[in-house]
């Protein structure tokens, strides 16, 4: 029974299919066939024997999966959409979280820093926090984008290509990614003029190596860390 479903569990899986649902269908399946099991108890049958019938009658493996697979809303977003959900959309939270740092810096320049030219000096109480918080988000936010990216692809199961693009956009933009401060503006631009271009494609390989390295760990493993 084991066998079955954990082999089932990965047909659902490689077949894009959540894994919620794939969860649930497989504590239905369990529920069923314990109740298959008692019947043929009732039966006269015991033992292996009641095993071998409640497991007939529950069906294989091909029949069991094709009952979720046939079924798109049973998918996944990142199934149905890969271009999007491992392309636009770490993208888009990437910017969104530079933004939110940028407002954090900008912000704080005006509450704790008024006439400075600069919000990057030696800060004292309050300030410390308020700043730390958007260089924390700063900082953290294209390698924990890239681990969001790698637990899904581990989860369910995805092929190397799409994970892959997701996980390289992400960390071309952390790296190409700089803050210029002016006496009232604060904004992110990209780092791509030819004196920064060094540093900013060792950035990027440390962002890639940072976020890759787990998502291999989790693939190598099969998942099974993360999907139960």
């Amino acid at each position: 029974m084991a066998k079955l479903f954990a082999e089932l569990r990965e047909r659902l899986l490689r077949a894009g299919v959540a894994p919620r649902h794939v969860r649930r269908y497989l504590k239905e399946l369990a529920e069923h066939l314990a109740d298959l099991k008692a019947e043929e108890n009732r039966a006269g049958r015991s033992g292996a024997d009641a095993d071998s019938a409640a497991l007939v009658r529950l069906g294989g493996v091909d029949e069991l999966a094709r009952a979720m697979t046939e079924k798109r809303q049973f998918q996944s977003w990142f199934a149905r959409a890969p271009w999007a959900m491992f392309g636009f959309a770490p993208v888009l939270l990437l910017v969104v979280a530079y933004f939110v740092a940028c407002l954090i810096l900008w912000s704080g320049w005006r509450m704790f820093l008024p006439g400075a030219e600069t919000p990057f000096v030696r800060l004292e109480g309050f300030a410390i926090i308020y700043f730390g918080v958007g260089r924390l988000l700063y900082y953290s936010a294209p390698i924990l984008i890239g681990w969001g990216i790698g637990l899904v692809a581990a989860r369910q199961r995805f092929k190397l290509v799409w994970p892959t693009v997701g996980l390289v956009l992400t960390a071309l933009l952390g790296g190409a990614m700089r803050v210029s401060t002016y006496r009232q503006a604060v904004y992110g631009n990209l780092g791509l003029s030819p004196r920064e271009a060094s540093s900013s494609l060792i950035h990027a390989l440390v962002i890639l190596t940072l976020t890759i390295v787990p998502y291999l760990i989790w693939r190598l493993r099969g998942g099974d860390s993360v999907s139960a």
